[in-house]
């Protein structure tokens, strides 16, 4: 059964999520500076399983983990892994607070297929968040400046797959539970990676570990409270309080890499905080539900 609509519950839970993704954002760019981003992305995927494995036992084992929608989870993984691999290795390529805010088109692909696959309200306000945000967004990268960069491509299209990959969940949350679906992401993902891990594997240094197993449980732990944040509020609602990861990116890219922040990404940064804002005083309204095909 799912859960009751709350939009305090979801903000708690997405709340976790943020700082669990940026936490990986940091951990990713200390490891990819030493390994390959395919074998970052499978000891993610191995520690992320063994790290999920009290929770699964909690669940009721691995008989509570079986599922009447293989071909759906098998999908959602197939596209999570892409963007996983592209966004880790565009965090090598651009600085940190820019590719968090090329990443945030994803709530745009998001709010256009939760309406479109999953019946969901595209209110004004919720709108007005979006159009909002992603203004903000502009206005940070500021497209035709300057040259285009590989990275910003090929964040942007991670930033795709993560919309449908957010659509997917959305949709999986309706008859699957959160361990269950975080189970088989952990499964899925680690045998896709893991002949591409293999071709280039180079045994991590004893410094590098500490890093690597936060990237693992903040893989991990990220997509179960974003998991948990869906199954409490629409994705439409979810996707723009992720916004607030940009102008937290950009802090920890100024502390931790003196990257600069100019008055665009404050400016932008704004916007997408008042979008927030907006989104978050909308009453809640009850999850559509979804034809399981």
């Amino acid at each position: 059964m799912a859960p009751s609509p709350s939009i305090p519950k979801a903000a708690f839970w997405m709340a976790l999520s943020v700082a669990s993704f940026l936490a990986m954002s940091v951990a990713g760019r200390a490891t990819t500076a030493e390994l390959n981003v395919f074998q970052v992305v499978e000891l993610r995927s191995v520690i992320g399983f063994f790290i999920l494995l009290p929770l699964v036992m909690m669940s009721g084992g691995f008989a509570a983990m079986r599922t009447k929608r293989p071909i759906a989870h098998i999908a959602r993984n197939v596209i999570h892994y892409t963007g996983q691999a592209a966004w880790l290795y565009a965090l090598t390529l651009i600085p940190l607070a820019v590719l968090i805010s090329i990443e945030f088109t994803t709530p745009i692909w998001t709010a256009i297929l939760a309406v479109g696959f999953l019946g969901e309200r595209l209110s004004r306000p919720r709108l007005a968040a979006i159009v909002l945000g992603l203004i903000g967004v502009m206005i940070i990268v500021r497209p035709g400046v300057g040259p285009v960069d590989p990275g910003h491509v090929i964040v942007l299209g991670a930033a795709v797959c993560f919309g449908i990959s957010v659509v997917l969940v959305k949709s999986l949350t309706r008859t699957d539970s959160v361990v269950c679906i975080i189970f088989w992401m952990m499964v899925i993902q680690s045998v896709l990676g893991l002949a591409p891990a293999l071709y280039e594997w180079r045994n991590p240094p004893l410094e590098l570990w500490p890093w690597i197993l936060l990237i693992g449980f903040t893989g991990m732990s990220s997509h179960f409270c974003m998991a948990r944040a869906l199954a409490y509020a629409d994705a439409t609602v979810i996707s723009p309080m992720d916004f607030l990861r940009v102008p937290l990116s950009a802090l920890i890219g100024w502390l931790l890499y003196q990257e600069q922040i100019d008055a665009f990404t404050a400016g932008g940064a704004l916007l997408i905080l008042m979008g927030n804002l907006l989104n978050l005083q909308k009453k809640a309204t009850k999850p559509a539900e979804v034809a399981v095909s």
